[in-house]
C-alpha cells in the first residue's frame, strides 16, 4: 500500500508542475484532464502527508520516552504517544478506503426509475410518494431534475416514471437505492383500519452517450401514438408520445412527457441507452449481474431491501440493517443518513475483499 501511496504523491508533484506550464495551459482541453486527474489525487495525497507528519510524531515521542530522564516529559510523551497512535488507526483506514478502486460510474448523472409494485392502487400511490422522496433529495443538494416520462393512475399515483438527475456524484449518493421498496400501512381506501403491505421498485442507472453504448438504427423500431393523460383522456391533439423497440433485446421504451415528438424520442433514447449500457456491464461482470437483479427484483412483497413503516413512524433497510425512527423527514428527502450508513457498510465489504 505505501509503496503506490509513493507513487501516487511523485506523480501528483509532477502534475502540479505540468499545470502550472503555460504550454499545457494553451492547451485546454489537456490542461482540464490534467486538473481533473491533480483534483482526484488531491484527499489521497493530503492523508498521505497526514500520515507520515503523524509517523514521525510517534516516533519521537518514543525517543523521548526511552532518551530522557525527566519524569515530567516522559509522562507528556507518553500522552502523546497514546493520542497519535490511536489517530494513527483511523488515518490507515482512511487510506485503504481512499485507496479502494472507484466505481467509473461513480461521478456519473442518473437515471432514476420508479414502478409500482404488489399492492394495487396502494403501490402507484407508494411509488409517486418514492418519486417526489428522491426529487425533494435531488433538490437538497441542488441537483438538477428532468422529468422523462409518467405513466399515472387514476387515483393520484403511478404505474411508472423515469427522471434523469444531472448534478456531482449522483450515482455514488444514490446507487444503494435500487431494490424494491416496501410500504406497510393503513390505505385511505380501508375502512376497516387494517394495515396493508404494498411495494415499488427503484432502478438507478447511470447516464450514458453514444460513445460508450452502439445502437445500430436498423435495431430499432419507433412507433409513435397520442399522449394520455389521467383516466386516458387525451392531453395532445398530436401523435408526439414515442415509443422505441429495441429488437435485438426487446427492451421496450415510453416517453410522452416532452413537447414534441423529436424531445420524446431523444429522452426515450437516453433512457434506452442507459438500459442497454446496463445489460452490457451484466454481461461482463457476473457480480455486476447479481447487483442488477437485486436492484429491480420482482416487486414481490417477499423480496425488500427496505420497509417503510408509518404505524410506527420507521424506515428499515433489510441490507445492513438499520433502522431510522424519522419517517415524516425521510420521506421528505432527508436520506442522507440512510446513504451515509450504506456507503460505509459496503465500503467495509469491499475492504474485506482486498485483505482476503
Amino acid at each position: 500500500m505505501f509503496d503506490k501511496l509513493e507513487f501516487i504523491e511523485e506523480k501528483f508533484e509532477e502534475l502540479g508542475l505540468k499545470i502550472s506550464d503555460p504550454n499545457v495551459i494553451d492547451d485546454q482541453k489537456l490542461w482540464q484532464k490534467l486538473m481533473k486527474e491533480h483534483s482526484e489525487m488531491t484527499p489521497i495525497v493530503e492523508k498521505y502527508k497526514e500520515y507520515k507528519a503523524v509517523k514521525q510524531g510517534i516516533q519521537d515521542a518514543k525517543e523521548i520516552i526511552h532518551e530522557t530522564n525527566d519524569d515530567e516529559m516522559k509522562d507528556l510523551a507518553k500522552m502523546e504517544l497514546s493520542e497519535l497512535e490511536a489517530s494513527m488507526e483511523t488515518i490507515e483506514l482512511d487510506l485503504k478506503k481512499l485507496l479502494l478502486p472507484k466505481d467509473p460510474n461513480d461521478g456519473k448523472d442518473v437515471i432514476l426509475e420508479v414502478r409500482a409494485g404488489a399492492g394495487g392502487d396502494e403501490a402507484g400511490l407508494f411509488a409517486a410518494e418514492l418519486l417526489r422522496l428522491y426529487i425533494r433529495f435531488s433538490e437538497r443538494n441542488r441537483w438538477k431534475v428532468e422529468v422523462l416520462n409518467t405513466s399515472e393512475t387514476g387515483v393520484g399515483g403511478i404505474k411508472e416514471a423515469s427522471v434523469l438527475i444531472k448534478g456531482s456524484n449522483v450515482y455514488s449518493r444514490m446507487k444503494y437505492e435500487s431494490g424494491t421498496h416496501r410500504v406497510q400501512r393503513i390505505p385511505q381506501t380501508e375502512s376497516g383500519g387494517r394495515i396493508h403491505t404494498s411495494t415499488a421498485t427503484v432502478a438507478v442507472l447511470p447516464e450514458v452517450d453514444d460513445v460508450e453504448v452502439e445502437i445500430k438504427q436498423n435495431d430499432l423500431r419507433v412507433d409513435v401514438f397520442r399522449s394520455s393523460g389521467n383516466g386516458g383522456q387525451s392531453v395532445n391533439t398530436t401523435d408526439s408520445a414515442v415509443r422505441i423497440t429495441h429488437l435485438p433485446t426487446g427492451l421496450v421504451v415510453s416517453c410522452q412527457d416532452g413537447k414534441s415528438q423529436l424531445s420524446n424520442k431523444e429522452k426515450a433514447m437516453q433512457v434506452l441507452r442507459a438500459r442497454l449500457y446496463e445489460m452490457e456491464l451484466s454481461k461482463q461482470n457476473e457480480e455486476i449481474a447479481e447487483q442488477r437483479r437485486s436492484q429491480v427484483g420482482t416487486g414481490d412483497r417477499s423480496a425488500k431491501i427496505r420497509t417503510y413503516n408509518f404505524p410506527q413512524g420507521r424506515i428499515t433497510d433489510h441490507r445492513i440493517p438499520i433502522t431510522i425512527y424519522k419517517l415524516d423527514q425521510f420521506m421528505d428527502g432527508e436520506i442522507n443518513e440512510m446513504i451515509d450508513e450504506l456507503t460505509t457498510f459496503y465500503q467495509a465489504e469491499d475492504l474485506k475483499s482486498l485483505e482476503n
